[in-house]
């Protein structure tokens, strides 16, 4: 996703909201910028969220307008007023309604242990919320805005020595809804900013516009960019047997016989995950044994993924450790054979998973089944240096 949005992009909007304490240009991050590889403040964290809620809250407030200073450093001099400059038709960083989607659904998130039943209270306070973790449970934070706080916590040690546990949602989270809980009670949440959003058909099941072939869909109002995104890439028609059991075409079945239906396929690692947890889920049919079939895509690889350096790694003796290749196969009972260049390298049936050892280099890894399906991807390998 930040390889298709831009990670400059991505950069300069960070820096956008004042988290000034990114130094490092982006390529120093790399991909892993969108996860939270990068440093910053409890501090500024918690102003760039504060922000985001004064950007929202004024637009509401006024004829639809924004303020170009809205992520500006708050004032602690009482009667001393910020400011934010005078109000424009366009919004400096994100529009109110891009913010009121994204408050939406940070809004929904699971509450920690203890506030999991929170909506059934009548003086219950809705919030957005997130929370991070950092790599070796050194330190946590959670974070969330009302209409009227923005409310920071960080829980870690003095030292930076990392404690098992030591999470944002095990330990930040609690104590973000314990300081909430103290706060002036009030159930009000954002105005709807209509003015920045528009009505659109909605696919229920891939959340993306509806296309011709969705058959569950529902109307609502998303941010008018929202309407450049792509269709549903997921729903398509197929055309199968009489019983529907296997798909087919003009080149093995009668037209007269095919039974047109919609489908929502997906592609075959998104597959491989989201099947176990959907079990309404019907993976589509193959094709029949005796049809003509073209650029099927029936297996994708899910280690490794495309454009990265694979880094092999070393136990306690300094001994390499093997790789594990893994792909994801619409029809797992199919025998899947692997090769690196041409040399074979073995075979897998169900669990398409297999491991090697391997020197550093340039390769090129192929996956074939038995039916002559096949995908390809030249991979990188590279000693890890500690």
């Amino acid at each position: 996703m930040l390889r298709e949005y831009g990670l400059q992009r991505f950069y300069n909007r960070l820096h956008d909201v004042k988290l000034s304490s990114i130094g490092h240009p982006a390529d120093y991050y790399g991909l892993s910028l969108i996860l939270g590889g990068a440093e910053s403040s409890l501090w500024q964290v918690t102003n760039a969220y504060a922000g985001l809620a004064s950007t929202l809250n004024y637009f509401n407030s006024s004829s639809s307008e924004y303020r170009p200073h809205e992520f500006t450093e708050p004032v602690y001099v009482k009667n001393k007023k910020v400011d934010f400059g005078k109000k424009q038709p366009n919004p400096s960083v994100f529009n109110a309604g891009a913010i009121y989607e994204a408050f939406t659904a940070m809004k929904e998130v699971n509450r920690p242990q203890g506030e999991e039943n929170w909506s059934f209270f009548s003086n219950s306070q809705p919030i957005a919320w997130k929370t991070g973790t950092s790599f070796g449970f050194k330190d946590a934070w959670a974070v969330g805005v009302t209409p009227k706080y923005a409310i920071g916590v960080w829980v870690g040690n003095a030292d930076g020595e990392g404690r098992p546990g030591l999470t944002g949602i095990e330990a930040a989270a609690p104590v973000l809804f314990d300081v909430l809980d103290v706060l002036p009670t009030t159930s009000k949440w954002f105005a709807t900013p209509y003015d920045e959003l528009t009505e659109a058909e909605i696919c229920q099941k891939s959340g993306h516009l509806a296309n011709v072939f969705c058959t569950e869909t529902v109307s609502e109002f998303i941010p008018k960019n929202g309407l450049k995104t792509e269709p549903c890439p997921y729903h398509q028609k197929v055309f199968l047997t009489a019983s529907e059991t296997a798909r087919v075409n003009s080149s093995c079945y009668e037209l007269s016989e095919m039974k047109q239906k919609s489908w929502f396929a997906l592609p075959p690692v998104m597959e491989y995950y989201y099947a176990p947890l959907h079990p309404e889920y019907k993976p589509l049919p193959t094709f029949k044994n005796d049809c003509l079939q073209e650029g099927e895509n029936l297996m994708e690889f899910i280690v490794p993924k495309k454009n990265e350096t694979i880094l092999l790694a070393k136990d306690f003796n300094e001994t390499t450790q093997e790789l594990i290749f893994k792909l994801a196969h619409r029809d797992p009972e199919r025998t899947v054979y692997w090769y690196l260049d041409s040399e074979y390298i073995g075979s897998t049936e169900t669990f398409h998973e297999i491991s090697v050892l391997i020197k550093p280099g340039a390769y090129l890894l192929t996956a074939t089944d038995a039916q002559g399906n096949e995908v390809k991807q030249h991979i990188k390998i590279a000693l890890a240096t500690n």
